[in-house]
């Protein structure tokens, strides 16, 4: 554990603040692949990797990074709809400052009702919205009267039957915008046809085809050109095949994304819809965090204040009420809560308008793409150099005379040879070179990522886990610490009251009336049927009662019902004055009620101890108030703690009785009302059971075997959180459960910055935080060096899952402000999930280095291969045809098979992926050195020694070469095939385990095998190869199998911690040194510290040298 905490303290910029992320990066001295986040990017820091890129075929290669040109339209296109809605606010604000009296006969002639289904028609909606008219709205009756023409209720919404609905969606229309089309088949086969390398082969092709018909016939003389040109054409199609199942993959994805669940009030009941089943004529409730989903009017609302940024870029928050009651879709609730009743929806709504013009996604780029686009570039380098070479060998010894046919005659000679037959030879040199350019740059390697992401985050939506962003996929492998919240992710969010404490004695049974005095009991049910968010639907023929809420707002209404409470009727008995909505900063919420007699009532519920601190009182048995002494407080202090040490969730409901003529007159001064929150009466305390989610004990172990340090941070009661924590087993035992390990919100923030990191690294559970104590924590952490993960439902979570380096949003409590700050949404708000991702993560970085192993060994052998064959005799044993279908096989269907690989527990017995970790690791570079020098060395003894070891003496010259040649290209494949089993595990020795589950891997060996036999027992002239005897098709699959053996052999050989490439550049750095800051000493001297230096280094690697 500690080693790698060590590596990634030493990691300065994988830890650093949010902005520092690239301070490093735009310094020219670091690489332009060296990026280790993309989150928030800059542009510049983008565009420069993009240039440094050698890339054969842009259009597929950039297909899924960030496209900067439509991100910049995107960005002026917002801009412009901005503008529109600041003109229209600024127009309504001038309108309202002017305070003129309308002309009558301007504008207020009176409203005449439309003939039809609706007395309203969609224009006049959606010019009232558009331009925030309030006159409008009046002539209409106001919100009522415009509920009535909609022919819907104000508060018990439409009738919400199935007629009613489509009736209302072909009036006004759907709640959806049109999406532009996405990309057809076609246009991936077209991008697929934009390989430079492909169109080269293309016109070689084209050419040798005329040629070869023009000397030899259309019956012989179609071979050569026709073969390579359906040899690229193979590729086109099954690379644009594979493009475009992917791309379906991504599309269905993005939609999942924006189809939000939300309420609404049907036929007086709250039921869950999709955003996208939203009509004109809804009641929508709203509460903080909440997006608004469609256009509309406020009905009634307690301190709703909506941030409009989204739609007029200003970061302003507005206040709505009765004189400001306009809603637009697309923005979210900052505080408070209300009801809407929605007036627009789909493109006729601005958001609609904004979303159908940039529906199409513009992509997004991860640091390990980016990484492999430099490796990707540096092997194509090579590749290209090697294929020059080869060029220049090959055409030097053709036109010197050196290149011999089958029988040993010059192919070339001065004044002999007609130009047709010099030009089709050297149409077939350039075909090999460029073939070798097609296989040596492996265009495929940074799409595998793309390729296992997709895959990924498919199987990720069946474990629950929605990906909002590409790149958290991956990042979450490197996670070395999860920040959890406590509700609903570590518990199963099935509260229900347990305990109860009221008349200043414990009550048992919590829920038994007779227990309460008249008093108290009246004034709970006034105070738990008016102070919630929540809502209870009695069925009217009766039927089970449905309550809504949050999993506390429940719980407790659960409770008041059972105590005998008429939700409806204590609701319609007093009046709301004024809300303070819960706060997570202070705990608690209040509301100020007017009754019947005039009387004033305040209501507050939160946090227990929090509350209890306000009071100065409480009822006793007989409703008298009695003043809350030193003892009684003790006592019930003792009570919370009590409940708290069982795990138990504990809230305080309190009340105080309030003069009318203090309360503010005026509906301005009302809003600005701060309740007083001193001098309560004590109601209850009551402790609610949130029992701990079944296996979570084991996904905490579980991510404790990985390297994961797991931490809760909640607003809960610190002993609540300390024995939640020992249950799940975030704390070993009691004796972890002491300071630092378990530590206060407040004693954290009061720490000095120094001390803070200190202290945040030894954290294991943080009570009573605040969503600013969280973001300091993961500030803390980030700059210790650790990749956070962090989880958030509420609105004030967003910083903090904004600054982490993976954000994620719980999809059931989490409100859509958290989830649109957040890089993946947890659909069931279960730690088990998070814990899944984390298991992705890792295989999607074990995936990419099982196919870098696979492809770099087959891109090393061919070159290699063919390099010495063409410089030692001017001929290459595999030909264009053959080259392709290999790389066919290692770039398209070899990232099928090694890229989908599902996740294994293997993944987390190991410490997280260090973010600057090599891609390549010694482990790879021992596998890949060991199958490529085996299959180098058999593979070119049999090119130089062929003839004699398979006794071909006898055959024909011409014959011999083909047959030598196919047994070369037949062996060559059965070695790749043999090594992608081998690439499943690099670093164990049973390669078969977990093959059965990896279905796709099974189809593609299946696919290869039979298509080779074609290839080379049927399509002779195609390939350019001819029948094999049964005892050469023995050879090829044993040269094959020989790689199994030779792999377990080659594992068990140790390998240095430190990496190559540090060791190399350790080397090399030290020699550097020496001779460019020499001592006054001898040349002798300076050798033996260049020697000393390199020896030690030498030691050290050796040192940490493991198997």
């Amino acid at each position: 554990m500690s080693s790698y905490r060590d590596r990634w303290r030493d990691d300065l910029e994988a830890g650093s603040g949010r902005s520092g992320d690239y301070e490093e990066d735009d310094d020219s001295s670091s690489g332009p692949f060296d990026i280790t986040s993309t989150k928030n990017a800059p542009i510049k820091r983008l565009k420069r990797w993009r240039q440094a890129a050698l890339v054969l075929n842009a259009s597929r290669r950039f297909r899924y990074t960030l496209d900067l040109k439509k991100q910049e339209e995107k960005e002026q296109l917002i801009r412009k709809i901005r503008a529109h809605a600041q003109v229209i606010r600024a127009a309504y604000l001038f309108q309202a400052a002017g305070k003129k009296p309308t002309d009558p006969g301007q504008g207020t002639s009176e409203f005449k009702p439309r003939s039809g289904d609706y007395a309203i028609g969609q224009e006049e909606l959606a010019s009232m919205s558009r331009d925030h008219d309030i006159s409008a709205l009046q002539q209409y009756g106001g919100v009522k009267g415009l509920a009535d023409l909609l022919k819907t209720d104000a508060e018990k919404g439409p009738s919400g039957d199935d007629s009613d609905i489509v009736k209302r969606r072909n009036a006004f229309g759907s709640n959806t915008y049109p999406k532009k089309k996405g990309r057809s088949f076609w246009r991936f086969l077209w991008e697929a046809c934009q390989d430079l390398t492909l169109i080269i082969l293309m016109v070689a092709a084209v050419a040798s085809l005329v040629l070869g018909i023009k000397t030899e016939g259309i019956k012989e003389g179609w071979y050569d050109g026709g073969s390579i040109a359906f040899a690229v054409i193979l590729v086109i199609v099954v690379t644009a095949v594979s493009d475009y199942k992917q791309s379906l993959q991504f599309q269905n994805l993005n939609d999942e994304k924006r189809n939000i669940h939300l309420e609404v009030v049907r036929a007086g009941r709250r039921v869950q819809v999709s955003i996208y089943d939203i009509v004109v004529g809804d009641v929508i409730p709203l509460k903080i965090g909440d997006q608004v989903p469609a256009d509309g009017i406020l009905i009634s609302g307690h301190s709703l204040s909506i941030d409009e940024s989204s739609m007029t870029g200003e970061s302003k928050i507005v206040h709505k009420d009765a004189k400001s009651p306009f809603l637009m879709s697309g923005c979210k609730v900052a505080d408070g809560y209300g009801t809407m009743l929605v007036t627009g929806v789909g493109i006729n709504t601005e958001w609609g308008l904004l979303m159908a013009s940039i529906s199409e996604d513009t992509g997004e780029e991860t640091p390990l793409q980016v990484r492999l686009n430099g490796v990707a570039t540096f092997i194509g380098i090579i590749g290209l150099t090697v294929a020059l070479l080869v060029l220049v060998v090959l055409l030097v010894r053709y036109f010197t005379g050196t290149t011999t046919d089958a029988n040993g005659k010059s192919q070339f000679t001065a004044g002999k040879t007609s130009i047709g037959d010099a030009i089709n030879d050297v149409i077939k040199v350039i075909t090999v070179a460029v073939t070798i350019v097609v296989v040596a740059v492996p265009e495929g390697l940074p799409l595998a990522v793309t390729l296992t992401l997709a895959y990924s985050m498919r199987k990720m939506m069946a474990d629950k886990a929605l990906v909002r962003r590409l790149s958290a996929c991956e990042t979450m492998g490197s996670a070395t610490t999860i920040c959890s919240d406590k509700t609903g992710t570590l518990t199963l969010n099935q509260m229900t009251v347990v305990e109860a404490y009221a008349n200043g004695k414990k009550v048992e049974p919590a829920d038994k009336k007779a227990l309460l005095s008249p008093m108290v009991a009246s004034l709970l049910i006034e105070g738990i049927a008016q102070n919630t968010t929540g809502s209870v639907y009695m069925p009217e023929g009766g039927g089970d009662v449905e309550v809504t809420g949050s999993p506390t707002e429940k719980a407790i209404l659960q409770w008041g019902i059972k105590l005998g409470m008429n939700f409806g009727a204590v609701r319609s008995n007093s009046s709301i004055l004024h809300v303070f909505p819960f706060n997570s900063e202070k705990k608690r919420g209040g509301v100020a009620l007017k009754l019947p007699n005039s009387e004033v009532h305040i209501h507050w519920k939160g946090a227990a101890e929090i509350v209890l601190a306000s009071c100065t009182a409480y009822l006793d048995e007989n409703d008298h108030v009695v003043p809350m002494d030193e003892e009684k407080g003790r006592s019930f202090r003792k009570a919370i703690e009590d409940m708290a040490a069982v795990s138990l969730r504990c809230v305080a409901i309190a009340y105080r009785a309030y003069e009318m003529e203090k309360v503010p007159k005026g509906e301005e001064q009302l809003t600005q009302w701060a309740l007083p929150e001193d001098d309560l009466v004590l109601l209850a305390i009551v402790g609610i059971k949130d029992p701990c989610r079944p296996g979570v004990k084991n996904s905490v172990q579980l991510c404790k075997d990985a390297g994961v340090k797991v931490r809760m941070v909640t607003g809960d009661n610190l002993q609540t959180a300390r024995a939640i924590a020992l249950e799940c087993g975030i704390l070993d035992s009691k004796a972890d459960a002491t300071e630092p390990n378990l530590i206060e919100g407040k004693a954290f923030r009061s720490l000095s910055d120094a001390r803070r990191e200190e202290i945040a690294e030894k954290i294991s559970v943080m009570g009573r935080s605040s969503p600013n104590d969280k973001l300091l924590l993961v500030k803390a952490l980030r700059k210790r060096g650790h990749v956070v993960a962090v989880t958030g439902d509420g609105t004030n979570d967003a910083p903090a899952l904004h600054e982490a380096d993976i954000g994620l949003a719980m999809g059931i409590q989490g409100t859509e402000v958290a989830k649109e700050s957040s890089d993946i949404i947890i659909l069931d708000d279960n730690f088990a999930s998070v814990v899944k991702v984390v298991r992705w993560g890792r295989s999607v970085y074990a995936n990419i280095q099982k196919f870098i192993q696979f492809q770099l060994t087959v891109n090393v052998a061919a070159l290699i291969i063919n390099v010495v064959a063409a410089v030692s005799s001017g001929d290459v044993p595999l030909n264009a045809v053959q080259l392709l279908w290999v790389n066919l096989i290692m770039d398209t269907l070899g990232a099928l098979a090694l890229a989908t690989e599902p996740p294994t527990d293997h993944l987390m017995h190991r410490p997280p992926v260090g973010r600057r970790e090599p891609l390549i690791t010694n482990i790879m570079w021992r596998n890949l050195l060991i199958q490529a020098a085996y299959q180098v060395t058999v593979l070119l003894i049999l090119n130089f020694r062929g003839k004699s070891i398979l006794n071909l003496k006898h055959d024909t010259t011409a014959h011999a070469d083909r047959v030598k040649n196919t047994l070369i290209f037949n062996a060559f494949v059965f070695c790749q095939v043999f090594n992608e089993f081998n690439a499943r595990k690099p670093d164990q020795i049973n390669i078969f385990e977990g093959i059965s589950r990896n279905h796709l891997f099974i189809g593609i060996i299946a696919i290869t095998l039979p298509l080779q036999v074609v290839l080379v027992e049927f399509l002779g002239n195609f390939a350019d190869t001819v029948k094999l005897s049964w005892k050469y098709w023995i050879v090829s699959v044993v040269i094959g199998l020989v790689s199994w053996p030779l792999a377990a052999l080659g594992k068990l050989i140790p390998v240095p911690k430190t990496p190559l490439s540090e060791y190399f550049a350790r080397y090399f750095g030290y020699c550097t040194r020496c001779f460019r800051r020499r001592p006054r000493g001898s040349s002798n001297q300076r050798s033996e510290n260049c020697n000393s230096r390199t020896e030690n280094s030498n030691s050290h690697s050796n040192s940490n040298s493991h198997h």
